[in-house]
């Protein structure tokens, strides 16, 4: 099984009420090496609140002691998770420059200002209408800020619709995943595995495998793993999987990040 969750979150991020110690404690139970926090950071999204962000300042200060306190069991990075829109780029790109993060993922929460997953950008729409309007601002999202190390779950939108998965496939999408996908190539950011669509019923993680292949068919490289859990229980969901879903991809490497740096880990060690 592969050591290291990049993805995950806790009582800084409005949707998790795990302290930092208990990740740490649920990610060593789990017999995980390494481990990155990716508290929320999404300013401006109107059904989180304004300014449901964390205090930097604050989160730093915890998580440097908790980096100390189990530094002789687990290796625990700082990371944070940006909730993209499009007026946020020249916000964003201050912001990441101002703390010294390990890993930065730039996720799309938003659409047309409501948050995705309280379905307002479904009203009047079929869910194919409404995750290609998701799709596009996602574009818009990536244009105007890439300063991130990998983009995260590319296609959550399916959990949200009202039969899900059944308006989606990235044959139905491939103009907009496609436009997307080349964007992040050129710019020299990643994507992630983030194993939470299994965790939310989905038949697959996200991306779903067709997408993992376009990204590698476009020379897309750079993928990171994570479960985006938010309870100790949640920490390499599914984990046991990840190694055939890379296979089946293509990718014969995974990268973990440090200081912003990819260090890549060949898929099939130990």
């Amino acid at each position: 099984m592969i050591k290291a969750d990049v993805h995950m979150h806790t009582d800084f991020s409005h949707d998790s009420d795990s302290t930092p110690e208990e990740m740490a404690e649920g990610a060593i139970r789990k017999g995980l090496e390494v481990i990155c926090f990716t508290d929320h950071f999404d300013k401006d999204n109107m059904d989180w609140g304004a300014e449901d962000v964390f205090d930097p300042e604050k989160y730093f200060e915890k998580m440097v002691q908790v980096q100390e306190k189990y530094r002789d069991r687990l290796q625990i990075r700082i990371g944070v998770e940006l909730g993209l829109q499009p007026h946020l780029g020249s916000f964003y790109e201050a912001f990441v420059k101002k703390y010294p993060f390990d890993f930065v993922i730039g996720s799309v929460h938003s659409a047309e200002r409501t948050d995705i997953a309280q379905k307002k950008v479904f009203a009047g729409r079929t869910d194919a209408e409404a995750y290609r309007v998701i799709f596009q601002e996602m574009i818009e999202d990536v244009k105007a800020y890439h300063g991130f190390d990998v983009f995260g779950h590319v296609d959550y939108v399916a959990r949200y619709g009202r039969e899900r998965e059944k308006e989606y496939s990235y044959q139905r999408f491939a103009d907009e995943i496609d436009t997307l996908l080349r964007i992040l190539i050129d710019k020299g950011c990643g994507i992630e595995l983030n194993m939470s669509g299994l965790k939310y019923g989905l038949p697959f993680a996200h991306p779903h495998t067709d997408v993992l292949k376009r990204y590698r068919e476009l020379g897309g490289e750079l993928i990171t793993v994570g479960a985006d859990g938010h309870r100790p229980e949640h920490i390499a969901y599914d984990y046991d999987k990840v190694r055939d879903i890379l296979a089946e991809c293509g990718f014969k490497y995974y990268a973990e990040f440090k200081e912003r740096k990819p260090h890549f880990y060949k898929c099939l060690q130990s």
